[in-house]
This record gives structure tokens, sequence and C-alpha cells, in this order.
């Protein structure tokens, strides 16, 4: 497959992270929701509307100079708010709603590389149709598993420091907690020295490969990176 300029492949990319970013936040919403606590709900937050869960800085801008800079992607949306204390079960709830985001990616990239699939199976006369289905469902695929694997690192404000927070035990959860104003400058840095990509990078591969559409995600993303 042909590799793509910097703008086809911003054009490519923008549909998959606008859907990855919507569902991954709506999901955290709608477990609250389900869980008890309506406050997301209440705010317009469990819905795929993007615009109600972008944020400029976190959703556009910094995403943008971590891909150039990096290779990379990095970024962040508005933050659902979940009042824990309308939850049935506190502690195991906020880690139900934590995994609820990486779920909807899980699901999202299963439904990406079906249509890559679709892509594929499209005769010649509509390879007008085919090519971009092709590159934006295989982008759809590698966003969604790169944001759940990077979500389910565990390291808060993470969805995975979320998780990880409420199996602990009460005293250690507390320590744990304390660590969250630097969550964000610990990702970074680990972003920019590279660790965080050696670390990441394997386990995001391994898991593009049970999905559908992985060889043509795989040349993309892991052996051309366009």
């Amino acid at each position: 497959m042909n590799a793509l300029n910097s703008i086809q492949l911003l054009a490519v990319i923008a549909l998959p992270v606008l859907f990855t970013i919507t569902a991954h936040e709506a999901a955290h919403g709608w477990m609250a929701s389900r869980l008890g606590d309506g406050t997301a709900r209440m705010l317009g937050r469990v819905t795929l509307n993007p615009l109600k869960h972008i944020d400029l800085l976190g959703t556009l801008i910094v995403p943008l100079i971590t891909f150039l800079l990096t290779g990379f992607l990095f970024g962040w949306a508005k933050p659902v708010p979940i009042n824990g204390r309308n939850l049935r079960q506190e502690r195991r709830d906020l880690a139900l709603v934590a995994l609820a985001g990486p779920g909807a990616n899980l699901l999202m990239a299963v439904l990406w590389g079906l249509v890559v699939h679709l892509g594929l199976a499209l005769p010649d006369t509509f390879r007008w149709l085919a090519l971009p289905l092709i590159y934006m469902g295989a982008t759809g695929v590698f966003i969604n598993v790169l944001l759940m694997v990077l979500s389910l690192f565990p390291l808060v404000p993470l969805d995975g420091g979320r998780v990880l927070n409420a199996l602990l035990p009460p005293a250690w959860s507390a320590g744990f907690s304390r660590l969250e104003p630097y969550g964000l400058i610990l990702l970074l840095v680990l972003l920019v020295t590279g660790l965080l990509g050696s670390l990441l990078l394997p386990i995001i591969e391994g898991t593009v490969g049970l999905l559908p559409g992985a060889e043509i995600v795989k040349e993309l993303f892991f052996h051309r990176r366009f």
C-alpha cells in the first residue's frame, strides 16, 4: 500500500480520533450512570457528540505536537465528572467506570477492523472508496488500541491508575492517590525520553495482531510507519 503524505494522514486520522475520544469518554459517563451516579448524564456527557468531550489543548494541540515530534499520539479529553458518593459500592464501581473507557476502545477497534475488511472486499471499480476505508479503518484500529493500552497504564490519573487504586488496601490507596498531581508530568517525561513508547508499543502491536485488519494496520503503523 502506498504511503500517505502529512496532509492526507491528518485527514484520515481526524474521524477515527474523534470517535475514539467520544466513545471512551461517553462510556465512562454511561457506566457511572448505570452504577448510580447521574452527574455525567445531567451535564450532557453521555453522548456521542465529540464537541462535548473535546479539550482544545489536550485533544487537538498536544496530540498534534507529540505525533509530529515523536510519532506517538498523546493527549486527553475533558474529564467526565464522577461523584463517587453516588455510586453503590464506591471503590468497586470507580474501577468499573474506569474500565468502561478502555472497553469502549476495544469494541471500536474491532468495528474499525471490520471497516478495513469492507474496504478490502470492494471491487476495483470502487477503488476510490476502498482506499479511504482501508486507511481510515486501520487508523481507527491503531488509535483505539493505542488509547486503550495507554489509558490502562497503572498511574493516576489514567484509568489503569484508577483501577489499581481501587484494588489497593485503603492505606496504600491513600498514598497512591497523592501521586495524581504529578501523574501527567511523569507521563510526559516517559513520553519525551522514549520510555513510554518502548513500554507500550510491544503491547499495542500484540493487541492489534488479535484484531480484524491486523496485517494492514501493522503494515501502515509498525512496518512502514507511514
